[in-house]
């Protein structure tokens, strides 16, 4: 088996959080979301646990998204609510094509940071299938992600993680962020005898 190792090293290269505000309103084709799940189903995965579970959010969903992380936070907020933020909660999601929520479905049998980073890979596999097709993803880990009470709500059970939410949509025209990285022999040791 070759693959063209310029061609995915330059996708890997390009992969950038897209954030909603900068999403066009078009909607995604349901087919390039069905194969960035199935391409993250191929993640590594120890002991083959596959602990990724997804809900996904469309059409009139998002509202139902909205709706239900603005609720959890006013039954969390005590008498203070923060109206901005509940503004945000509410608005966010609907410039979103799709939104995807990342679960981890916990194993006790595998040390917890095993099942995070499988589910980390998974997401990251979406995200660079999202990349080879033009468009753009944001991985939030704010909302309900702390609220274990949400947990049933994305079919998760109390023992698994909820990792936070997948903002899917159209950039919009030139909208595609550039990217910048600190060069990596600062990052890197070597060790050869």
């Amino acid at each position: 088996m070759t693959y063209d190792v310029a061609q995915i090293s330059e996708l890997i290269k390009n992969r950038r959080s897209v954030f909603p505000k900068n999403y066009s309103g078009e909607r995604v084709a349901d087919e390039v979301i069905t194969e960035m799940l199935e391409n993250a189903n191929w993640a590594p995965t120890h002991k083959m646990t596959e602990p990724w579970r997804f809900t996904i959010f469309c059409d009139e969903g998002i509202e139902v998204f909205a709706n239900y992380q603005a609720e959890r936070y006013l039954k969390s907020a005590g008498k203070n609510p923060d109206k901005e933020k509940i503004k945000k909660l509410k608005s966010k999601p609907l410039m979103c094509s799709h939104i995807i929520s990342i679960g981890m479905k916990r194993n006790k049998s595998i040390p917890k940071m095993e099942e995070i980073a499988a589910v980390a890979a998974a997401v990251q596999n979406m995200h660079l299938t999202a990349t080879a097709h033009g468009v753009g993803c944001y991985w939030s880990t704010g909302g309900v992600t702390y609220d274990k009470k949400a947990n049933s709500f994305f079919d998760l059970g109390e023992k698994d993680l909820l990792m936070g939410f997948l903002y899917i949509g159209m950039p919009k025209q030139g909208k595609w962020p550039k990217g910048k990285r600190k060069a990596i022999d600062k990052k890197v040791r070597w060790i050869k005898k």
